[in-house]
């Protein structure tokens, strides 16, 4: 084992031949390498295979010892300093591992067929083994620089995937504002490994994304010494908890709502470090990561098969208001998305059940306050994730009242012959192609998946009940820190379990009976029947309930107001920003400028005709300069030290003055220059100094 471990280094270099030698391919053979693409797939899942082995190699001996291994080279030493790098397998480094690898390797066996139609498949596949490199030397890093460098590599990655389209002006725009957001978090991060200000930049990036989730459990040893920086963690992971809910409740796009799903469960991550629950925190990243993987590769399919319907347009192929009704048409799909959606919702028992279970009951430990909002966000997280699924799967296929045209898909695309339906239930004779199932490399990741929501959940039972012990997680986290429960390793039993079971699972089902009474198709025919408006009338203060709800409805569908306000605050502000600089720099700087060459343009031309080399022009001008010169330049003569008179003053030529006393000249240098010119012009020579002359 212990040579498991001395070769630990290479887990993030494994994937990283893969985009090297697809740029170099496409660079120099590029026909010969897109030929090859799918060998390229092929190689790429492989690598990834050995990691995953690797990884569960490494985590083995975790889970029966708590065994932690270091191994560090230094880059240079000097005096006090010291530059290292190496690599750490600790337990937090195992789990990491393992939930990248096995999340990477069903993403690229989905993404061959599902990226089969696309040109940039090769593209995609560079940049998701880029990315599986950086977050593999990231959670292996032994030091804050390298995670600080691998943390950069893994933005660069999210940059390039979230604009993988970048043709699209809303791929385009996204990555944009991925970049800029980005930036300012790494920038406040770098600050803090610097160690100015570091905590508010480590919690920024953490409620971002699982690998800020990592970067706080790295350091939760540092964090749980300071009381206050726990405090600010919880605070922003209940923040983050309610926002992400109530930006899902209203959303048409069905990645968009899974993806703020994404945000409110990583806040529960993320309330959890702040409590204190290592252990939770961990365990519910995991089980979140599966199950929602598992949804949004469902999603995927559901929008790959209603491409066939409404074409290859995101704004319409992703928008829950066409679909409905697919569950006759892709019940693969519909059983492993329901089955997601039930574990996101906290339904024993599956998998998110019981790590959402044990977050909620710590919370009352905690806080009060935050254990109402966090259980309140919990039926909020079951009302919209059964709005999703029943306005995708039950009722009747929407498509067909918006939509007129057929897309016929080409073979190269889908290799199989498409039937044709005809929707007469609404008295439309348009006749449309339906959608049907994905192909098996699609549906054998999600059937891993939902395997993995359905047993992965069995590793964190926290619970002994005789002599059983089931707590796998606790012994690959031993020693699991947990501040709330100070002797963790006393395990309630099934009555206790169950106890604090009830009210988050009552919760839970109530707001799936919510979203059930709304958006259940069978709910529209029971509102024709007497009793149910009868009933609805009869509710008291109806306005001010309508009234409440187009406010969450518009809070949740303008995204919480939230791009408004960076358009307002930011953007505009940047922009007149902007406009005053161009302003000032086009008007003042280049006024001067311009200013300056013009007035040298003019003086120049003015000039021109005194030195143009015309002897007309000299002879125009010589008696006047003759005259200006006899009256105005008649210089103060000294002989042989003495003063003599002003030789044709303007004064009439009368009377002696000295050399300091005439106001009309500086000194002698004038009056060197009066002689000089003088004599150019053929005046009689004169005395300056001791130079004898007969002066005027």
């Amino acid at each position: 084992m212990e040579h498991t471990y001395q070769y630990a280094w290479i887990i993030p270099f494994l994937p990283l031949p893969i985009p090297m030698l697809l740029g170099v391919g496409l660079l120099l053979f590029p026909t010969a390498t897109k030929n090859l693409r799918r060998m390229w797939s092929f190689t790429s899942v492989l690598l990834l295979s050995i990691v995953i082995t690797f990884s569960v190699n490494l985590s083995i001996p975790q889970i029966n010892s708590s065994s932690i291994y270091q191994y560090v080279w230094s880059w240079t030493i000097n005096n006090d300093f010291s530059l290292e790098f190496g690599y750490l397998i600790d337990p937090l480094t195992s789990i990491m591992s393992i939930l990248i690898t096995t999340v990477g390797i069903m993403v690229l066996i989905y993404s061959d067929n599902y990226m089969s139609h696309d040109q940039g498949y090769l593209r995609f596949f560079a940049y998701m083994s880029f990315f599986n490199a950086s977050m593999l030397g990231l959670v292996t890093s032994s030091n804050l620089i390298q995670i600080y460098i691998f943390w950069e590599l893994v933005g660069m990655c999210s940059y390039l995937l979230i604009g993988f389209w970048f043709t699209r002006p809303i791929a385009a725009n996204a990555c944009q504002k991925a970049f800029v957001t980005n930036r300012v978090g790494d920038f406040g991060l770098l600050l803090g490994i610097l160690g100015l200000y570091w905590i508010t930049a480590l919690i920024h990036a953490a409620t971002m994304v699982a690998a800020g989730i990592f970067l706080v459990a790295r350091l939760f040893p540092l964090f749980i010494v300071i009381p206050y920086i726990m405090n600010l963690i919880s605070l922003i992971g209940i923040i983050t908890i309610l926002l992400g809910a109530t930006l899902a409740l209203a959303q048409k796009d069905i990645k968009r709502s899974l993806a703020y799903s994404t945000m409110s469960q990583l806040g529960y991550t993320m309330l959890a470090l702040g409590m204190g629950s290592y252990r939770a925190a961990l365990f519910h990243l995991i089980t979140h990561a599966y199950s929602k993987a598992l949804l949004f590769f469902g999603s995927g399919s559901i929008i790959h098969s209603m491409e066939a319907i409404v074409g290859y347009s995101p704004y319409k192929s992703q928008n829950m208001v066409l679909m409905g009704g697919l569950t006759k048409h892709v019940p693969i799909t519909k059983n492993t998305f329901l089955l997601g959606t039930l574990s996101l919702c906290g339904i024993p028992p599956l998998a998110c059940f019981w790590s959402k279970d044990e977050i909620l009951n710590d919370s009352w430990l905690y806080s009060p306050i935050f254990a109402i909002i966090a259980c309140l966000t919990a039926g909020l997280t079951a009302f919209y994730m059964f709005r999703i699924y029943l306005l995708t799967f039950e009722g009747y296929l929407n498509a067909s009242f918006f939509s007129k045209k057929v897309y016929r898909l080409d073979a190269n695309v889908r290799k199989m012959t498409r039937p044709l339906i005809t929707i007469n239930q609404f008295d439309n004779k348009n006749t449309f192609l339906y959608p049907q199932e994905s192909d098996n490399t699609m549906l054998f990741p999600l059937f891993v998946l939902a395997l993995f929501t359905l047993f992965v959940g069995a590793i964190g039972i926290p619970f002994n009940q005789e002599r059983v012990y089931f707590d796998i997680l606790s012994k690959w986290l031993n020693p699991a820190t947990n501040l709330l429960h100070k002797n963790f390793n006393n395990h309630g039993d099934w009555y206790e379990f169950f106890r604090n079971a009830i009210l988050s699972v009552s919760i839970s089902y109530f707001g799936i009976f919510l979203a059930s009474l709304l958006y259940n198709h069978v709910y529209s025919s029971l509102k024709d029947l007497d009793l149910i408006n009868s009933l609805a009338k009869k509710v008291p203060k109806r306005t001010f309930w309508d009234k409440i709800i187009n406010k969450v409805y518009n809070w949740s569908y303008n995204r919480g107001y939230i791009d408004a306000f960076y358009e307002t605050s930011l953007t505009k502000g940047i922009r007149r920003l902007v406009e005053l600089t161009h302003f000032f720099d086009e008007r003042v700087i280049d006024g001067i400028t311009n200013g300056v060459g013009v007035m040298s343009f003019f003086v120049g031309e003015s000039i021109k005709y005194v030195g143009g080399g015309r002897i007309s022009s000299y002879l125009f001008l010589m008696p006047q300069l003759h005259t200006s010169l006899h009256f105005h330049l008649t210089p103060i003569v000294m002989i042989n030290g003495s003063t003599r008179r002003c030789l044709g003053c303007a004064t009439g030529g009368s009377g002696e003055v000295g050399i300091g006393e005439h106001s009309s000249w500086g000194g002698l240098t004038t009056l060197m220059l009066s002689a000089v010119i003088r004599s150019a012009l053929g005046y009689p020579a004169f005395t300056v100094g001791t130079i004898t002359g007969t002066p005027e």
